[in-house]
């Protein structure tokens, strides 16, 4: 590990982190993206992310542990894990500094550029009868974010990502989730390529939808399944409609027809875990 100390907002390093918060081409192309806070790199690391260059405030750090000062590595691997040992460079910069770079405030002096992962159907694993979350075409990254919050909560084992608008590392969307991203599996594929490899795999689809649906809490959500939510603007499109085994709907009594999509995908997981949990 290589370590520097760097004081200039227009050194090259801190030019880049900035690029990669801000452009989603960049970070295809470096293959990189940032993680920044105590909670959400934790996650990140232990999900066996690898950092390329971790950059940290000690000025900040130190108004809780003052062993920054004195022993940096050990004090931010106390932080945030053993991973941090993995990355190439350890750059030490000030407040001044870090203020500039922080994607948010209150992010305790700690902010990473990590190595992206593939995200692709084959890469997920799963146990028997699967809890899955399918989104098409999500747009807004804090939709996305809070959906991945859910999935952890329920225990969902994976969320698919279909013709994705937004890609997994949006600063946005790690934010939103708070390190969801990194502890649920999450993958993006076409309509077309999930439904073949849900139907393949053995999962009843469930389509979200008002017409020609039944209630969600009479529809059997004990074997496989995934949930299918689509945008709040359109709802669905044909070719989720007809691939499905059922559709199923939650009561609306007020007057509007339409939940936020996270909301929606998080009426009908846990309407699973309920299914699945007899103590519950």
């Amino acid at each position: 590990m290589r370590k520097e100390i760097i004081t200039s907002a227009q050194n090259a390093k801190i030019k880049e982190l900035l690029a990669l918060q801000e452009k989603a081409r960049l970070r295809r192309e470096k293959s990189l993206f940032v993680a920044e806070g105590r909670r959400e790199l934790g996650h990140c690391l232990a999900a066996g992310y690898i950092p390329d260059t971790i950059f940290y405030c000690p000025d900040i750090i130190g108004r809780e542990d003052t062993s920054i000062f004195i022993r940096p590595e050990e004090t931010l691997v106390r932080i945030a894990g053993a991973g941090i040992r993995d990355a190439r460079y350890l750059i030490e910069v000030p407040a001044h500094i870090y203020d500039k770079v922080a994607y948010r405030g209150g992010t305790e002096g700690i902010i990473a550029e990590l190595q992206c992962k593939e995200h692709g159907l084959d890469c997920l694993s799963l146990r028997d009868n699967p809890l899955i979350v399918v989104l098409e075409s999500v747009e807004k990254p804090g939709n996305l974010g809070a959906v991945l919050r859910s999935a952890d909560a329920a225990g969902a084992d994976a969320v698919i990502v279909c013709d994705p608008l937004t890609d997994l590392y949006n600063p946005n969307l790690i934010r939103s989730s708070i390190g969801g991203i990194f502890t649920v599996q999450c993958c993006t594929a076409t309509s077309e390529e999930a439904i073949a490899w849900l139907k393949g795999h053995g999962i009843q689809i469930l389509t979200a939808q008002l017409q020609d649906s039944e209630w969600y809490y009479d529809t059997d959500m004990k074997k496989g399944t995934a949930i299918v939510i689509g945008t709040e603007a359109t709802g669905l499109t044909d070719v989720w409609r007809k691939a499905a085994d059922a559709h199923i709907k939650i009561p609306m009594l007020g007057r509007l027809d339409s939940l936020n999509a996270s909301v929606s995908a998080a009426i009908l997981m846990f309407e699973a875990v309920r299914q699945r949990n007899s103590n519950i």
